[in-house]
């Protein structure tokens, strides 16, 4: 439970219709199998010590007195197991039947939840048998103690009050207005569905929907139970598909039509920050609601669900490809919209030969087609000095050729030299002096040769040198317009690989290949036998480490410790537990000390949801410490 992780789980039962024992024995089996899995929160589907599929045999006694009992013996049966647990049954209750959610902590009922919303239409005929719990909030007696049973009811962890926990029953989730919207406005984070949903074709694409849009738009988890194999197959059949979802991503998935446990964590501390962070989110008056407490051991949760090494980017092809391609269009609308207002349709870019400068001149390019603008008027400058390789070099001549840009070259060196005996600089002395004395010539150049041809200097550096700070203040960290600056080094690699895949130019493409294939370097620094010296991630660390840290700390606000755990687990078998600890803490004490570098930013476009602009996402002091942040770290044994 340690940073917030609760494990859940859905388990679907096999059903004998209406052998109540043979059911309970079954639940029980399955409590116990998860159990081993130290679940803490347990969801069984709808009417399932019953069966969904019991039709009019609802209306016997002798079933209805049979489904008591063994919800009774479920209950005393798992008194020694830590969980929350989720039973659907008939009930009677003032002479009318109810469909509920039995809910059982440490063998005691504690509580009652009725399904609200009857469906009597196509194969459904609910109101032939049971009373909507709609508005109900009161006790039933049992065996001398009072519980609660009603629509109404939060089902508070007293060891975790940050788990919340409610629950609503099939239907409830098609309808227009779910109980779950009440609920998670009341503060429930953790929604449970207890479910007897049939199979259709097409269907499960549907429900598959309704839960994952459903944890999205409350901002929660959402643990739904199916009913499958065992019900009555007369008219129906049902296949399970359990599903976990948080906050729009589901965790989990079983097959269909296989009757199955699907375990995964829940993230309640994520939930809650990201509901404190969304001004929108709805909170209610909760004093309808009553919570009922219950009780868990604190334990830590092995995690079985999985973060992505690349959180920027998609894992899938397909969805990687529409995402890149999304992204080019939102840099290069940014960009056509910002020259049509200036009414110039010429740009100036920087062309080193790496990866930035290549990713911004191929939206420059895209921005004028959208334009209808002469790629001739793209006007790329390289400038060659101490630290370019022939390599870099000639990828830049050879990139500008491929896009019709037209290309200058301007050699910096006796200019920088110059400026050393300005300020009496030994060039020998290769410090940070020597090395931003070559980006402040260069992007004085690039200022003062937009200046003579009326164009706009577009800017190249991308999210990660920002986040880190790796960019010469008033150097390469400015331009006129930044179309990478929210864009991350991880991703930057996959839109120039998709350009590549995608442009239909042999020759670029050869280009584009070989710079994804050029280490990345400032190239500030003399080369070594003609090869790049200066190897940006020897001097500030993985570009894919920072990129997660990034992700983690701003787009969830993760503390330090918890994005250590992340990243150990995530990276297990690349990186050590040492290497990830000393780049996440250059990572914190890089990203508070470079601020003022963020503070100063020039206009471009956001892509995603992390961004660093002044104006958009990141509003932070340029003199805030890290102290607290780094202290988490020191404290911390690494092991």
């Amino acid at each position: 439970m340690r940073h917030g992780y609760i494990k859940t789980a859905a388990a679907t039962p096999y059903i004998t219709v209406a052998d109540c024992n043979a059911n309970g024995n079954e639940i029980i089996r399955l409590i116990r199998e998860m159990e081993k899995e130290h679940v803490k929160v347990m969801v069984f589907p709808e009417l399932c010590i019953t069966g969904y599929t019991c039709q009019d045999l609802f209306l016997q006694r002798r079933l209805l007195d049979s489904a008591w009992e063994t919800l009774l013996k479920i209950a005393k049966e798992t008194a020694d197991v830590d969980a929350l647990i989720f039973v659907g049954t008939p009930l009677r209750n003032h002479g009318k039947l109810y469909n509920v959610a039995a809910v059982l902590n440490r063998g005691e009922i504690i509580g009652f939840v009725p399904k609200t919303h009857l469906p009597n239409y196509g194969e459904f005929y609910e109101q032939r048998h049971f009373s909507s719990g709609f508005g109900c909030l009161e006790y039933m007696d049992i065996e001398g103690k009072r519980v609660p049973f009603g629509t109404d009811l939060l089902f508070v962890c007293e060891e975790v009050p940050e788990l919340v926990a409610a629950a609503e029953i099939c239907e409830d989730l098609w309808v227009t207005l779910p109980p779950s919207v009440l609920h998670a406005q009341a503060g429930a984070n953790l929604i449970v569905n207890l479910s007897a949903s049939n199979e259709m074709v097409g269907k499960d694409s549907y429900r598959r929907n309704l839960v994952s849009g459903q944890s999205a738009r409350l901002v929660c988890g959402y643990v739904y139970a199916n009913a499958g194999e065992g019900e009555s197959t007369q008219d129906l059949v049902f296949g399970g598909q359990n599903m976990i979802a948080e906050n729009g991503t589901i965790l989990a998935e079983g097959k269909r039509f296989k009757n199955s446990i699907v375990c995964s964590e829940i993230d309640v501390q994520r939930l809650n920050d990201e509901r404190r962070r969304l001004t929108t989110y709805q909170l209610a008056d909760d004093s309808d609601y009553l919570k009922v407490h219950f009780h868990l051991n604190v334990e830590e949760t092995k995690l079985t669900r999985k973060y992505a090494q690349y959180p920027f980017v998609p894992s899938r092809k397909e969805e990687r490809d529409m995402r890149c391609d999304e992204i080019l269009n939102i840099q290069a609308m940014g960009l056509k919209k910002r020259m049509d207002h200036i009414h110039c349709h010429k740009a100036t870019v920087g062309l080193s030969g790496g990866l930035d400068s290549t990713l911004a001149l191929l939206v420059i390019a895209r921005a004028f087609d959208l334009s209808d603008a002469d790629r001739k008027d793209i006007h790329c400058i390289t400038m060659p000095c101490f630290g370019t390789t022939d390599r870099t070099y000639q990828n830049a001549c050879k990139l500008s050729e491929c896009l019709g840009a037209t290309l200058s070259e301007i050699n910096i060196k006796e200019a920088v030299k110059i400026h050393f005996r300005d300020i009496n600089h030994d060039p020998e002395v290769h410090d940070v002096t020597y090395e931003n004395s070559q980006a402040r010539e260069r992007t004085q150049i690039l200022m003062d040769s937009a200046n003579q041809d009326g164009s706009i200097l577009v800017g190249t550096g991308d999210l990660s040198e920002l986040a880190l700070g790796w960019a010469t203040y008033n150097g390469d960290h400015m331009s006129m317009y930044g179309v990478n600056a929210s864009v991350p080094k991880t991703l930057v690699r996959h839109l120039v690989r998709y350009y590549a895949d995608t442009c239909g130019d042999e020759k670029l493409t050869e280009v584009l290949l070989d710079i994804l294939d050029t280490p990345v370097s400032p190239e500030l620094l003399p080369p070594k036998d003609g090869k790049i010296a200066q190897k940006t991630e020897d001097l500030v660390g993985p570009y894919e480490l920072h990129d997660f840290y990034l992700y983690y700390m701003l787009r969830a606000g993760f503390e330090p410790e918890k994005i250590y755990r992340l990243a150990c687990e995530t990276f297990e078998g690349i990186y050590d537990k040492e290497t990830i600890f000393k780049w996440l803490r250059t990572f914190y004490w890089r990203f508070f000390a470079q601020q003022f570098k963020r503070s100063c930013l020039p206009d471009g476009p956001k892509v995603g949801s992390v961004a660093v602009s002044p104006r958009g996402d990141l509003r932070m002091p340029s003199d805030a410490s890290a102290k607290v942040w780094l202290e988490q770290l020191d404290q911390m044994s690494v092991k």
